[in-house]
C-alpha cells in the first residue's frame, strides 16, 4: 500500500486532513470525473442472491406478523440492533474514521458484531468506506451518488467495481487497520465466522432455545433481519445522498435524514458527517435521540473501554456554518441573533441571579 492518498481528493476523512479552522480543505481541489458513462458489467450471481434475499425477506415479514412467536421477533430485534452497533460503532466509527479508540475487550465485541452483520469484514468495509469519503460523489466513489439512487443504494453490488475504485483504492494507507490483530483475524477465519454468527447460529437458536418451527426462524431471525439491516446501511449511500438539509455545506450531496438516522443508529445526520467524519458522534446533537450509536459509545468511555472521543466544538461548527451551510441550521443558543424575540421575552429562567 502507498503511504498516501492521491492528492486529488473531493473531502476530509480523519481530523488531520482538514487543513483550515472550521474543518474545511482551504483551497478547491478538482474532482475526479463524475458518472462516467460506459456499459456496466453486471455480476449475475449478485443479482441472483439479492432477488432471492429480498422475496424471502418479504416472506419473512409475513411469517413475523403471522405466525412467529414473540421470542423470535424479539430475537430478530435483538440481532439488528447488535449488527447495526457492529456497522455503525465498529466498522465506521471506530476503524474507518478513527474517531475514537477502543480497549481490546470492545474491539472483540464490535468485530463479534460486525460479523454478524455480514457487509463484509471489518477492514475491507472501513477501507472501502475510506475510498467513498476521499472521492466522494466521483467514479472513485464506490457507490457514487450521481449514478442515481438504485445505483447508490443496492446496484453498485450487482456490477464490478469501477476501475478508478479499485486504483484509488489501492492507493490508500491502511497500516492502522493491518496493524488490528482483531481485524487481521477477521479476516483471516471471515468465511468460517461469518455463516457461522449471520445464519446458522440465529437459525438455530429460536429453533432449540423456544420451539420455534424452522421456517420461522430462517426467514425472520435470520433472513427478514439481515435484508432490513442491510436496506438501513445502504440508505445512507442513497437516501441521505439525496434529501435533506445541508446546514453544514450547501455544495456537496450528503444530507441530514432523520428518517435514515431513525434506522441506522445515528448515521442519517450525513452533511454533518462529511464535513466533520472525525466526530465520534457523527452529529450535533446535544442529546441521544435518533443516534444510540453515539450513546452506545458513551456508555463504554465511562467504564473505560472506550477513549479519546473525539468531537467538534460549537465555535468551528458555527465558523463552517455561516461560511458553507445552506442556512436551514438553527439557532445557536440563548441570545442569537437569529432567535425569536417572544421566546426570549416568555423563557422561565429558573434560580435567577440578579444583576
Amino acid at each position: 500500500m502507498a503511504p498516501n492518498a492521491s492528492v486529488e481528493v473531493t473531502g476530509v476523512l480523519n481530523e488531520n486532513d482538514a487543513d483550515t479552522v472550521d474543518g474545511g480543505l482551504s483551497k478547491d481541489i478538482a474532482p475526479l470525473k463524475r458518472a462516467e458513462k460506459r456499459k456496466i458489467k453486471v455480476v449475475w450471481r449478485n443479482v441472483i442472491a439479492f432477488g432471492y434475499l429480498h422475496l424471502a425477506a418479504v416472506y419473512g415479514l409475513w411469517l413475523l406478523l403471522t405466525s412467529a412467536r414473540l421470542y423470535t421477533v424479539g430475537f430478530a430485534f435483538l440481532l439488528y440492533v447488535v449488527s447495526g452497533l457492529g456497522i455503525t460503532a465498529g466498522a465506521h466509527r471506530l476503524w474507518a474514521h478513527r474517531s475514537y479508540k477502543a480497549k481490546l475487550p470492545l474491539r472483540i465485541i464490535l468485530c463479534v458484531f460486525n460479523t454478524i452483520a455480514f457487509q463484509d469484514c471489518a477492514l475491507h468495509w472501513a477501507r472501502d468506506h475510506r475510498v467513498h469519503h476521499k472521492y466522494s460523489e466521483t467514479d472513485a466513489d464506490p457507490h457514487n451518488a450521481t449514478r442515481g439512487f438504485f445505483f447508490s443504494h443496492i446496484g453498485w453490488l450487482l456490477c464490478r467495481k469501477h476501475p478508478e475504485v479499485v486504483a484509488k483504492g489501492r492507493q490508500l494507507d491502511i497500516s492502522d487497520l493491518m496493524s488490528d490483530p482483531v481485524l487481521r483475524f477477521q479476516r483471516k477465519y471471515y468465511m468460517i465466522l461469518m455463516p457461522l454468527l449471520c445464519f446458522i447460529l440465529p437459525t438455530m437458536a429460536p429453533v432449540y432455545f423456544w420451539n420455534e418451527t424452522w421456517t420461522n426462524a430462517w426467514f425472520v431471525a435470520t433472513l427478514f433481519r439481515w435484508t432490513f439491516i442491510l436496506n438501513a446501511t445502504w440508505l445512507v449511500n442513497s437516501a441521505a445522498h439525496k434529501w435533506g438539509h445541508r446546514p453544514y455545506d450547501r455544495t456537496i450531496n450528503p444530507s441530514e435524514n432523520k428518517t435514515v438516522a431513525t434506522f441506522a443508529f445515528g448515521e442519517g445526520w450525513h452533511n454533518y458527517h462529511h464535513v466533520f467524519p472525525w466526530d465520534y458522534k457523527t452529529a450535533e446533537l446535544g442529546n441521544y435521540r435518533l443516534n444510540f450509536t453515539t450513546a452506545f459509545i458513551d456508555f463504554f468511555a465511562k467504564i473505560g473501554w472506550a477513549y479519546d472521543l473525539k468531537t467538534v466544538s460549537n465555535e468551528i461548527i458555527e465558523r463552517r456554518v455561516k461560511r458553507t451551510g445552506d442556512g436551514s441550521h438553527a439557532t445557536w443558543g440563548w441570545g442569537d441573533k437569529d432567535q425569536d424575540k417572544i421566546e426570549i421575552e416568555h423563557a422561565n429562567i429558573l434560580n435567577r441571579k440578579d444583576e
